[in-house]
């Protein structure tokens, strides 16, 4: 065993001694993935190691306050604001990458409009996104600040990026797939929905995690649409901050700095905990 470790060591050695841009381009891609990785450990790390020692029971008090500063109606805020989010702009985003991988025709000139479209909408600012919702949910419709504009705001927001990456986890079912369900006599509708849809699930979720992480990221666009209160709101037209709004607020007074990273720790675990359980579902459907 160790006579064919040297060998491959040896045999690995002479072909970078050959070819010294390959070792050069390998030692780039390991120091690039060390980086990565140390940023990585140092932001979590100094989150919690900020974070952690400032949870106290006071932070999760059913109503804020300005001494206990609770995060409680952010949290629920949040919870609210991502899930109507993603009840508008999923269906919408999954139906659309399904038509235009599955009915639409090849060297269709509006699937080509609609792909730039969306690749042009992902790289808009947030904060544009959040002019756009405050003069037309907020304004034009009266909806005012609220839950409901800002659901609005953020769904326009991940809509390109839930659309985008489920075209490509869909084009990424083999078609030999589509041609066994056709030849078992399958029609399409059928075949979308029991045969490629299950087999492109992981790459779904996984465009909807990233959806997800930007809901709750989000700061800029829910100032100016969802506004900055901190209670728990009777309906979708009463304002409330979010996790990541409480947080700015926290930190730009400076009053309440390590609150801000207590909330920062709390957000930290609703990421770890989304990413866990999308990875569960994803495995029990493959299963199926």
């Amino acid at each position: 065993m160790q006579q064919i470790n040297k060998q491959t060591f040896k045999q690995k050695f002479s072909s970078y001694k050959k070819h010294p841009l390959s070792l050069f381009l390998l030692i780039i891609v390991i120091l690039a993935a060390v980086l990565t990785f140390s940023a990585l450990l140092f932001l979590i790390g100094y989150i919690l190691v900020k974070g952690i020692p400032n949870i106290t029971p006071d932070l999760f008090a059913w109503t804020y306050n300005s001494e206990n500063v609770s995060l409680m109606p952010a949290l629920i805020n949040t919870i609210t604001m991502t899930l109507i989010s993603l009840l508008i702009a999923a269906p919408l985003g999954i139906f659309a990458a399904i038509y235009l991988v599955e009915y639409a025709k090849k060297g269709n000139k509006i699937v080509g409009i609609v792909r730039t479209t969306a690749e042009t909408l992902s790289g808009i600012p947030s904060i544009v996104y959040g002019l756009f919702g405050m003069l037309f949910f907020v304004t034009t419709l009266k909806w005012g600040y609220s839950l409901l504009a800002g659901a609005f705001t953020l769904a326009i927001m991940i809509l390109p990026l839930i659309m985008r990456t489920t075209e490509e986890a869909l084009k990424a079912v083999p078609d030999t797939y589509r041609e066994g369900s056709f030849g078992l006599g399958a029609g399409r509708l059928r075949t979308v929905f029991r045969i490629v849809l299950p087999s492109a699930v992981p790459g779904i979720l996984s465009g909807i995690i990233l959806a997800i992480g930007r809901i709750v990221g989000e700061t800029a666009a829910l100032i100016y649409t969802a506004g900055s209160v901190a209670v728990i709101p009777e309906s979708l037209l009463d304002s409330g901050r979010t996790l990541s709004v409480h947080m700015y607020v926290l930190s730009n007074e400076g009053l309440h700095t390590d609150q801000a990273y207590a909330t920062a720790v709390i957000l930290l675990i609703i990421v770890m905990l989304i990413n866990w359980l999308s990875g569960f579902v994803a495995k029990r459907v493959a299963k199926v």
